[in-house]
């Protein structure tokens, strides 16, 4: 069983919005162990590396950002449904991509780009200009 599974991809214009959400499940994620989970969004653009977009800590305190997406990307957690959300406006053709959650459970750097251990499958996101 996939441990993250995200959803929300899908085809817009640019200055568009999308929500993208991200479920944790199954045996990795046990009990609360979501809560002690830092969490990550990362995108892969065709013909080029995967790349950091946002982190977020365990309480939502922390949160850090790509500096192309600040001020158009929001990352966001609902601990008790097991969830993480990446709200993005304003979409750019250059935000086309697959985005994949990521998680490092127990992991305590936020302000990083560090991937942790688990990976989602993806969800892909085209914006046309």
């Amino acid at each position: 069983q996939v441990p993250l599974v995200e959803s929300g991809g899908g085809l817009v214009q640019a200055g568009e919005s999308l929500r993208l959400s991200c479920v944790a499940r199954g045996p990795t994620f046990p009990g609360s162990s979501f809560s002690r989970t830092v969490m990550r969004w990362f995108r892969q653009a065709p013909g080029k590396e995967r790349e950091f977009v946002a982190s977020i800590g365990w309480n939502s305190i922390l949160s850090y950002y790509e500096e192309s997406v600040k001020g158009r990307f929001t990352i966001s957690r609902e601990n008790a449904k097991n969830t993480l959300y990446l709200q993005m406006t304003n979409l750019k053709p250059e935000d086309t991509g697959v985005y994949y959650c990521n998680a490092d459970i127990g992991g305590v750097v936020v302000i990083g780009k560090a991937p942790g251990r688990y990976w989602g499958q993806g969800t892909q996101v085209n914006v046309s200009s």
